[in-house]
C-alpha cells in the first residue's frame, strides 16, 4: 500500500513553520523566544493611518475620542489572542480556517474583501511616507508618493537578513516614533483631568465618522490573518500543556506590544487635543500640523520629530501590508505569487487614488483620503472577527482550548459594537450620497444599495450559517504506478523539481516509468519560495525539511520500494528556476522532467515562467508534463 505522505504546504508559512526553537532554561529566556510576531503585528496599529484619525479627532473633539481608543485596543488585545490561539492550537491561519470550512464563493468573497481593506491600509502609508519626506526634504507630494514605489524593492533587499534583523529593525523604528512623542507630550504639556474625562464613553452623529476611522485603525481586519500565522513559526510542543503555555506567552507578547502602539496612538490624540483644539485651530492636514507644531510649542524641535516619527511610521507598517498580503493569497486561494509582484500590484492599487487624489483635489485632500481608508478597514472587520470568534469558539477544531463562556461573550459583543458602528456608519454615509446626488441619484441608488445590501446578506451568511465538517486538505500528492519497463537505459540520472501540486502527479509518472525503463537515478528537487522565507532567512531552510519530511519519505519510500535510486535536494529561494538550473549544472543530469501549470502569457507573469526560464538557460533534454483530468501527455523540450 502507498504510505500516507500530507503536503507541508497544507501548514501555514511552511518554510518557517515551527522555525523558531523555545525550549530554554530560563523563563526570561523562554519569553524572548516567543517574543516577535505581536511586535511585526503592532507596526500596523501605528501607520500613518491612525495618525490622520488621532490628529483629527483630538483636533475637532479634544479628549472627547479618548475612549474609542481604549477601547479599541482592548478589542484589539482580545482579538489578537484569539487569532494567536487560532494559529497555536489548530495549525492554520484565519485565512486557511476561512477556505476550510466555507463554500468557495463565500471564501473569495472574502478574499476580495481583505485585499481591499490592504490596499487601503497600504494607501496610508504611501500617503504617510510622502508627506514624511515633504516635510523633512521639502520632495512635492506627488513625487514622494511616485517614489514610495521603490520601497518594494528596498523591502525585498531588506527582509533576506533574517527574522532578527527584521525583529530588531521594527523594535528601532517603534522605539524611534514613542520617543519623539514622549517629547511631543512633555513639550505640550496636555490638561491630565481633560483626559481623564475624555476617557468616559460618549459619541455622536458627528463624532461618528471619526471614532469609526480610529477603530478601524486600530483594530485592523488583516492583522487576525497575519498574527494567525506568524506564531506558528515558533516550535512548540504537541501536548496541551505545551500548547497552554505558547498561548499564555504569546498573551503576553500581544499585551506588551499592543499596549505600546495604544501609547502611540494616544499621544498623537493628546498632542492634537493640546495643541490644536485648545487653541480653537482646525487641522485639515497632516503637513499642516507639522507647521503649527513649533510656533505653538516654541522650539522648531518639535516639527522634526513629528515629521521623523510619521517617516518612520510609514515604513515600519509596510511590512505589515507585505506580509498580510501575501498570507491572504496564499491562505485564501492556495497559490502563491512572486513576492514583487505581489508587492508591485498592491503597491500601485494605492498609488493611483492617491496620485489622483493629489492632481485632481489638491494636497490638502490627503488628510480626507487617509481618513477614508481607515473607515474601508473597519467596514472589513466583521467578516474578520467574526469568523474568528466562531473557530475559536468551535471546541471541535480547538478541544480544550475552545473560548470559555466569558470570552465568548467579550468577543461577541466586540464584534456587536463593531457590527453597529458600521451599519450606523453605511446607513448615514448611503443616506448622504443619495441626498447629494442630484441628478445621479437613480445611478448611485443602482450602485450602492445593492452592494450594501450583498455586504449585508454574506455578514448574515457567516454570523449564523453552521459550520459544514472539515474538508479532508490537501493531502500528498500519490506517486502513480510505474509504467512496464522497455529497452536499454539511456537516461543515468533524471532530475525531478516539485512543488507540492498536482502537478507532481504528472512529473513522477512520467519520470518512474523513465526510470524503470532505463535503470536511471531519481533526484527530487523541492524549491521553497514563499514570502516569510524572504523574513526568516537560513532558519527557513530548516523548517522546510523538517516540515517536509513526512511528505518526502512517502515519496523515496515508495521509489525505492520499486529498485528505484531516489535522492532528495530540498533548497530556499525567491527564484526556482535559477535553483533548478543551478543544481542541474551541478549534477549533470541526463533528463529533467518537470510538471507544466498551463498558464500562457500574463498568468506565466503571475506565476512565474519558470519552465521557460529553465528551457532558455539548460542545455539539458527537458521534458515538460501536464496534467489534465488525471492524465498527462508529454511535451519534450531541449
Amino acid at each position: 500500500m502507498e504510505p500516507s505522505v500530507s503536503s507541508p504546504r497544507s501548514h501555514s508559512l511552511p518554510e518557517v513553520h515551527s522555525s523558531v526553537p523555545t525550549s530554554q532554561p530560563s523563563l526570561w529566556r523562554r519569553m524572548f523566544a516567543f517574543a516577535g510576531p505581536a511586535y511585526l503585528v503592532s507596526v500596523g496599529y501605528m501607520d500613518p493611518g491612525n495618525w490622520a484619525t488621532d490628529l483629527e479627532g483630538g483636533a475637532i473633539f479634544g479628549y472627547q475620542l479618548l475612549w474609542v481608543l481604549a477601547l479599541s485596543n482592548a478589542m484589539a488585545i482580545l482579538l489578537q489572542t484569539l487569532s494567536a490561539r487560532l494559529g497555536i492550537v489548530t495549525g492554520r491561519d484565519l485565512a486557511q480556517a476561512c477556505r476550510d470550512s466555507y463554500p468557495k464563493p463565500v471564501a473569495k468573497a472574502l478574499w476580495l474583501l481583505c485585499e481591499v481593506a490592504i490596499a487601503a491600509c497600504d494607501l496610508a502609508e504611501v500617503l504617510g511616507a510622502a508627506i514624511g519626506l515633504n516635510l523633512l526634504f521639502g520632495l512635492p507630494l506627488l513625487a514622494g508618493v511616485l517614489l514610495t514605489t521603490l520601497d518594494t524593492l528596498l523591502l525585498l533587499w531588506f527582509t533576506r537578513l533574517g527574522i532578527r534583523v527584521m525583529e530588531a529593525f521594527v523594535l528601532s523604528l517603534i522605539a524611534v516614533i514613542a520617543v519623539c512623542f514622549l517629547i511631543e507630550i512633555v513639550l505640550a504639556k496636555p490638561s491630565f483631568s481633560a483626559m481623564a474625562v475624555g476617557l468616559v464613553p460618549r459619541l455622536d452623529q458627528k463624532s461618528l465618522y471619526v471614532a469609526i476611522g480610529i477603530l478601524g485603525a486600530t483594530v485592523m481586519p488583516h492583522n487576525l490573518y497575519l498574527h494567525s500565522a506568524l506564531v506558528q513559526t515558533r516550535r512548540i510542543g504537541k501536548s496541551e500543556a505545551d500548547k497552554s503555555a505558547a498561548c499564555r506567552f504569546n498573551l503576553i507578547d500581544s499585551v506588551v506590544a499592543l499596549n505600546g502602539a495604544l501609547f502611540v496612538n494616544a499621544a498623537i490624540l493628546i498632542l492634537s487635543a493640546a495643541v490644536f483644539f485648545e487653541k480653537g485651530i482646525e487641522v485639515k492636514e497632516i503637513q499642516q500640523a507639522h507647521l503649527l507644531l513649533a510656533p505653538l510649542l516654541g522650539t522648531g524641535a518639535a516639527s522634526v520629530l513629528f515629521a521623523v516619527a510619521l517617516l518612520c511610521s510609514g515604513q515600519s507598517s509596510t511590512l505589515t501590508g507585505t506580509l498580510a498580503g501575501q498570507i491572504v493569497m496564499e491562505g485564501f486561494l492556495n497559490f502563491r505569487m512572486r513576492p514583487w509582484l505581489r508587492r508591485l500590484i498592491t503597491r500601485a492599487l494605492a498609488v493611483t487614488p492617491a496620485a489622483a487624489t493629489i492632481v485632481i483635489a489638491g494636497e490638502d485632500a490627503t488628510l480626507k483620503l487617509l481618513i477614508l481608508s481607515q473607515v474601508i478597514l473597519s467596514l472589513q472587520l466583521p467578516f474578520a472577527v467574526i469568523p474568528l470568534i466562531h473557530f475559536t469558539s468551535d471546541r471541535g477544531k480547538m478541544g480544550a482550548f475552545a473560548n470559555r463562556a466569558w470570552v465568548k461573550v467579550a468577543s461577541w459583543l466586540a464584534a456587536m459594537i463593531i457590527v453597529a458602528l458600521n451599519l450606523w456608519l453605511a446607513w448615514t454615509t448611503l443616506n448622504d450620497w443619495i441626498v447629494d446626488a442630484g441628478r445621479w441619484k437613480p445611478l448611485v441608488i443602482g450602485i450602492a444599495v445593492p452592494c450594501v445590501l450583498g455586504l449585508l446578506a454574506l455578514l448574515l451568511w457567516i454570523s449564523f450559517q453552521p459550520f459544514g465538517k472539515r474538508p479532508a486538505g490537501l493531502g500528498g500528492v500519490p506517486v502513480p504506478e510505474p509504467v512496464a519497463p522497455g529497452a536499454a537505459p539511456l537516461y543515468q540520472m533524471i532530475l525531478v523539481p516539485l512543488d507540492h501540486t498536482d502537478r507532481d502527479r504528472a512529473a513522477l509518472s512520467h519520470a518512474v516509468a523513465m526510470a524503470r525503463q532505463h535503470g536511471s537515478k531519481v533526484v527530487l528537487l523541492h524549491v521553497e519560495e514563499g514570502v516569510t522565507s524572504r523574513v526568516y532567512g537560513n532558519l527557513a531552510e530548516t523548517a522546510e525539511v523538517e516540515r517536509g519530511q513526512q511528505y518526502f519519505e512517502g515519496i523515496l519510500a515508495n521509489l525505492r520500494a520499486q529498485g528505484i535510486p531516489t535522492d532528495l535536494v530540498v533548497r530556499h529561494s525567491t527564484d526556482p528556476r535559477q535553483e533548478i538550473v543551478r543544481l542541474a549544472r551541478e549534477l549533470h543530469p541526463d533528463l529533467v522532467v518537470m510538471g507544466a501549470h498551463g498558464h500562457k502569457g500574463i498568468q506565466d507573469i503571475i506565476f512565474g515562467a519558470t519552465i521557460n526560464g529553465v528551457r532558455h538557460d539548460l542545455a539539458v533534454p527537458l521534458l515538460i508534463v501536464k496534467d489534465t483530468a488525471g492524465s498527462s501527455t508529454p511535451s519534450p523540450g531541449s
